[in-house]
């Protein structure tokens, strides 16, 4: 499938906020044909669709797929806005709920919620607490960001750093948080393979905000109180390290978060949840080899096939 000519890109107008406008984009495969199982896949941070891939496979395992680009990123980025901004990721919910009811128009069979990273972390919040999470038959997770890849004291220092100054100043920010090596590995003009754009996805990454450390801090906590009742699928890689210089290594593990941190509280999310380990990943595991990723996708469909 190709991303241009095979998806349809719907504009979502979204109640103002403190920037002002804003807007979310639903994107739908064309290959939907309604009236069976969907799934709405939610990206990452410094992040969008552009997975045609992945759309694909569903389709072919007759699931009408669904994405949305949130507000701030990819195609929902507008001029004034501060890329990747929140100060709360409740306000990502809007969006969420508008292309749940959007979908059950065309629909009445289950739909399942799909996160990477920290669109992960999102669906699971929004799990707990979002308008249509009845709606939602089953959550799926790839390498979900459930809390920073940090030691004690520096995610202690990092919080409450970040909220002093966000408190002072908004929209501070700081550069080069995000290392290359994971852009690296995935991108096609370096060791990757995936053509994507780098206004949307820089290679460097966007300026990290602290507000935003703050609102990401705060949605991991609330985690422990996390009561999520429909079957739930944790996807991991085998393997994690940080990695700041390209070799080998990065190209078969995680290098954005650690493994152990997302099984620690992934086990936790609700009383249904299967740990499903994929050998050799990359962070976003279906952006990994093509032996790796089909592997994946088969151990995927497979467990969708036992959700009742």
């Amino acid at each position: 499938m190709n991303i241009d000519k095979d998806f349809t890109f719907q504009t979502i107008k979204l109640t103002l906020d403190y920037e002002g406008e804003v807007t979310a984009t639903l994107i739908s495969s064309k290959r939907n044909v309604g009236n069976r199982k969907s799934v709405l896949y939610l990206h990452g941070y410094n992040d969008y669709f552009f997975h045609a891939h992945m759309a694909e496979k569903f389709n072919e395992n007759n699931f009408d797929f669904y994405a949305l680009d949130l507000r701030k990123y990819g195609r929902s980025l507008l001029k004034h806005q501060h890329p990747n901004y929140c100060k709360d990721i409740q306000e990502y919910f809007e969006e969420i709920s508008i292309a749940i009811r959007e979908i059950d128009k065309l629909t009445k069979v289950h739909l399942y919620l799909f996160g990477h990273s920290t669109g992960g972390l999102i669906a699971s919040s929004y799990m707990n607490y979002g308008a249509e999470r009845n709606r939602i038959n089953a959550l799926i997770l790839n390498s979900p960001f459930l809390d920073f890849y940090q030691s004690l004291f520096e995610k202690f220092f990092s919080y409450w750093g970040s909220k002093i100054i966000s408190t002072i100043a908004p929209y501070a920010k700081i550069n080069g948080a995000l290392p290359p090596v994971y852009a690296q590995s995935v991108n096609k003009n370096f060791y990757g393979e995936w053509d994507y754009n780098l206004d949307w996805k820089p290679l460097k990454g966007f300026p990290t905000f602290f507000r935003w450390v703050v609102a990401i801090s705060i949605a991991q906590q609330k985690l422990a109180d996390s009561n999520i009742k429909v079957p739930i699928l944790v996807m991991h890689s085998s393997a994690s390290k940080k990695i700041n210089t390209f070799s080998e290594e990065p190209m078969s593990r995680d290098t954005v978060l650690d493994i152990e941190d997302i099984k620690r509280v992934g086990v936790t999310l609700g009383d249904n949840v299967t740990l499903l380990q994929i050998d050799h990943a990359l962070h976003d595991i279906f952006l990994s080899t093509k032996a790796v990723r089909e592997t994946a996708f088969d151990k995927m469909f497979s467990w969708i096939l036992k959700v009742k």
